[in-house]
């Protein structure tokens, strides 16, 4: 079994891994592999491989716009390469044949970051004012439980103007 070493400077080197009894270890990242009855050991998913390289290196992470909006169902864009806000520096990481791009974002964009809240935030964005009606209102607030809404209300003081009253919308839909 092997896995794909990640090198700081996004690039791939030969292909080695030591296995250890649980999972496959990378000299930057280690995963457990699913297994699927069907197809057999299954790659980490882009996600999956975000979160460890942001938790390597100490960062926030957070989806980007496009990528945020088609997780709550606000779109059917699917970016082709899955692209991350992140506190970090911006960079290519290419992990087997998986590329992922993080793009180093200012604290303002990265309200929320890891959170249903931060992700939220990012389709909004992606949606703009002029595209936000009742049935957005509608599927964001159902998409969060009381808790979320709360916080939601809290960190909206952080975000541009145009969204607080779209977030109180959101928070007082029930």
């Amino acid at each position: 079994m092997r896995a794909p070493r990640v090198s700081s400077t996004g690039h791939s080197p030969p292909i080695y891994a030591e296995v250890a009894p649980q999972g496959v270890t990378c000299s930057l990242l280690y995963d457990y592999p699913r297994k699927s009855p069907r197809f057999g050991l299954l790659a980490p998913s882009a996600d999956d491989i975000a979160r460890a390289v942001a938790r390597k290196d100490k960062q926030v992470l957070q989806p980007s716009p496009a990528m945020a909006a088609n997780q709550l169902g606000l779109s059917t864009q699917v970016p082709s390469i899955p692209t991350y806000m992140t506190d970090g520096p911006t960079r290519t990481k290419t992990v087997g044949q998986q590329v992922i791009q993080f793009r180093n974002a200012s604290p303002k964009t990265l309200v929320g970051a890891g959170s249903k809240t931060g992700m939220v935030f990012q389709a909004l964005r992606y949606l703009g004012k002029d595209r936000v009606d009742d049935q957005v209102i509608g599927k964001i607030a159902r998409a969060l439980d009381a808790k979320y809404r709360a916080q939601l209300a809290k960190q909206s003081t952080q975000v541009p103007a145009w969204m607080h009253p779209v977030i109180g919308q959101i928070v007082a839909h029930a």
